[in-house]
Order: structure tokens, then C-alpha cells, then sequence
């Protein structure tokens, strides 16, 4: 497959969770994903392309994620404004993103959280990282010239 010749993955999302990991499993896509991800390559998951790398969602409680990382996807609870659009900052980075979601994550080991942000009052995961995986919520390919400069630092480790 294609994916093992890489240097590098990126895993972009858009969508719901039950579908995409419907999707990733009839494609046969489950297994190469998780393999990526454990490998020393550079691998980058983008909001959807994050979330199903953890174990669960409340967005479709049937449908397992692919446990790459431990812990679970949830709703918003308390902003009133569902889903999160827009421009917001990002902690580590001390620049504004994009952000389309409506759901985060909360990884079991906070150890691998390396961005939070704020969305009206409530505290969010933005970013993980573990080894060579780094996730983010946000699309870097939305955010302009900090989401450009963002994706150049990451093709620079490949």
C-alpha cells in the first residue's frame, strides 16, 4: 500500500466519527493507520483525522476509534455556540486557528497534550503529541499564513 512507502503521513478529517471509521474499515485502512502512527515516521492527524485516533466518541458510541491513543472524543458541554467556528488561539503556539468541531478530545495520559484552548468558557484539548504523532483540532490548511507556517514545520521533520 502506498501509505508504507512514505515519509511521512498526514491524516485529515472532516465528517463524523461513525462514518469515517465505517469508511476506514471497509477500505481496510484500520491496520496501515495504526501502523503509521506507531511507526517512527512524522505523522500528523487533522481534527477527524485526530479524533478517531483515540478509543471513543460520544458522537457514535457503537463505533470504536482506532486506539492509537487511550482515552475518548466528547461533546461540548457548556458553550452555548455548538459547533466551534472560527479563529481561536492556540496555547503552545500563541497564534490563532481555524476550528470547525463539535466534539474533543480528552486523552487519558495528559502527558501528550501540548495545546488547549478556550471556546466561550470551556477548556479544550487543541493538540497532542506523542513521539513522532502529533494531532491537532484545529485545520492548519484553513488558518492562513499561521496554519502555512505550521505545515512547513511539519514537512521540515520529514
Amino acid at each position: 500500500m502506498i501509505i508504507e512507502k512514505t515519509d511521512a503521513v498526514v491524516f485529515p478529517g472532516v465528517g463524523a466519527f461513525g462514518p469515517a471509521m465505517e469508511s476506514i474499515k471497509k477500505n481496510k485502512l484500520d491496520e496501515i493507520i495504526i501502523k503509521s502512527a506507531k511507526s517512527s515516521k512524522p505523522f500528523l492527524g487533522i481534527c477527524l483525522g485526530m479524533q478517531v485516533l483515540f478509543d471513543s466518541s460520544e458522537e457514535d458510541s457503537n463505533e470504536k476509534g482506532l486506539s492509537v491513543l487511550k482515552g475518548k472524543v466528547v461533546r461540548f458541554k457548556k458553550a452555548r455556540k455548538v459547533p466551534h467556528i472560527g479563529w481561536n488561539q492556540v496555547s503552545s503556539f500563541k497564534k490563532e486557528f481555524y476550528f470547525v468541531h463539535s466534539y474533543y478530545v480528552i486523552p487519558e495520559d495528559r502527558s501528550i497534550i501540548s495545546s488547549e484552548t478556550e471556546h466561550e468558557g470551556e477548556k479544550f484539548v487543541s493538540a497532542v503529541k506523542k513521539e513522532n504523532l502529533f494531532a491537532v483540532q484545529f485545520h492548519p490548511e484553513k488558518s492562513g499564513d499561521a496554519g502555512l507556517e505550521f505545515l512547513q514545520d511539519f514537512i521540515k521533520k520529514v
